[in-house]
């Protein structure tokens, strides 16, 4: 039938002569959107050769057939519409991230140009649903890649869409058109771009030293004046009370035993106590700081930070429901059934899961890793991850601070509820693109005037049901 297609198209272009057929056929887009066809022709003994009539007949079905698979072959094209490459830059850092980049080799191989180097788009496809059938399928291309990469077996996403697919290389593609960034510290013409000039830490000490010095040198000044201004009263003829005023009989000893200065102090170091006291008790049950030893140094500053790997990809939970959820170690075997088996730590991961490195297969001994919780809320409080990653757009830092600056991850924030309500009376509600909130923002405008920006608060969201009920 294919063949079929292509005379068709032959004939189309003119390129149907007496006594030739087509003998070999290789497609190649043009330009213009045009199927540009390169064949080999051959000339055909004259008891093959089609009837002129027969050809004119097909003609214009010919015409028809080209537009529909024209039709086709666009369909194809790699999409340049923002909101398709925005999809597909969510699902590439979702998914993709921990293993590519656009520009660079990281486990896998870079991403820019893979649409042009591959045999084709539809073998994309197949290869991301599913790269191991597309192997054994003894593709040479798909076999080559697999050899190249030390026989890294790149995760199946079954569940992906066509669509899905073509937005993923339509991000790429918008990443790997983009011009390069320029090397870090490089400065534009002019010196644009210098750091500006600071007072040095150094000098900070320096002034406030020489502050401590001149107040010092203000007290003893003080003092030789008083001196000097009673010698010379004293000098004077006075009175009997003048002279009692100058010769104030107070000293520091007297001065710290008089009644209002022990009032004094039993007050201060009352205050200080019930102060301590009820810091100590507000501070129950918060672990702010808390940065326990896990049972495997696992490095967010490594993953996160320097392979930008999304927090979602390992979190899974964080999209889906309340808890972000401890990382299975099936998303570890992704990268280290093939990365550093080396390393003692990937080592207590195989240990775990019962993983034979030398024969590539589990054993079924298996021992739970006890990872230590962190964050750590009490049962009475209700809260949802996804509500707030999905709806809310909140990003995981706003909670748990620069997680990709941790070796050792710790609690950052409070996590109580007084954080929790002025969280709520800062934050804007996200509304744009959901239509769950026009008509609270209609009500909004017509109270607080239009512009006026909706809180959390403002939709309920200090009501004590919200988190407790």
């Amino acid at each position: 039938m294919m063949y079929f297609i292509y005379i068709l198209r032959l004939h189309f272009f003119g390129c149907f002569k007496k006594n030739l057929s087509v003998d070999k056929i290789n497609l190649k887009k043009c330009d213009r959107g045009v199927d540009l066809l390169q064949f080999r022709i051959k000339r055909l003994p004259k008891r093959t050769m089609m009837n002129e009539k027969i050809s004119g007949l097909l003609k214009y079905p010919a015409i028809a057939l080209l537009f529909l698979l024209s039709l086709t072959s666009f369909a194809q094209e790699i999409s340049k519409d923002a909101a398709v490459i925005k999809a597909g830059e969510d699902l590439f850092n979702g998914n993709c991230k921990s293993c590519h980049r656009v520009k660079q080799k990281l486990v896998g191989p870079a991403l820019a140009g893979v649409y042009d180097r591959t045999p084709s788009i539809a073998w994309i496809k197949d290869w991301v649903r599913n790269s191991a059938k597309v192997i054994a399928s003894g593709d040479k291309y798909a076999v080559q890649l697999y050899a190249d990469y030390n026989k890294s077996q790149m995760t199946a996403f079954t569940s992906y869409t066509d669509d899905q697919i073509m937005s993923i290389l339509a991000y790429v593609k918008a990443e790997a058109d983009k011009p390069d960034a320029p090397a870090a510290g490089a400065q534009t013409a002019g010196g644009a771009g210098a750091a500006q000039p600071g007072v040095p830490d150094g000098y900070m000490d320096a002034i406030l030293v020489g502050m401590i010095i001149i107040l010092i040198l203000m007290v003893v000044i003080l003092g030789l004046i008083t001196n000097a201004l009673k010698k010379y009263l004293n000098d004077k003829q006075l009175d009997e009370a003048d002279k009692q005023v100058v010769n104030n009989p107070y000293t520091l000893s007297s001065f710290m035993r008089s009644p209002g200065f022990i009032f004094l102090m039993i007050f201060l170091v009352a205050a200080i106590t019930f102060k301590t006291v009820i810091d100590g008790l507000y501070s129950i049950g918060v672990q702010q700081g808390y940065q326990p030893k896990q049972p495997i140094a696992f490095s967010h500053k490594l993953h996160a930070g320097a392979y930008e790997i999304n927090c979602v990809y390992c979190h899974t939970g964080a999209t889906k429901g309340k808890q972000a959820n401890i990382p299975s170690p099936n998303i570890c075997m992704n990268c280290h059934s093939q990365i550093k088996q080396e390393s003692p730590e990937i080592q207590k991961i195989y240990a775990a899961i019962g993983y034979d490195v030398k024969t590539a297969s589990y054993t079924g001994k298996q021992k739970p890793i006890e990872w230590v919780r962190i964050h750590n809320l009490p049962d009475l409080a209700y809260f949802n991850h996804s509500q707030h990653y999905n709806v809310a757009g909140v990003k995981c830092q706003t909670c748990h601070g620069p997680i990709e600056e941790m070796d050792v991850v710790k609690q950052y924030s409070l996590l109580t509820m007084g954080w929790c309500i002025d969280c709520h009376r800062k934050t804007d509600v996200n509304t744009d693109g959901n239509a769950y909130y026009d008509k609270l923002v209609e009500l909004h405008n017509a109270q607080k005037g239009k512009g006026s920006k909706m809180k959390v608060e403002d939709i309920g969201g200090l009501e004590c049901s919200k988190c407790h009920y």
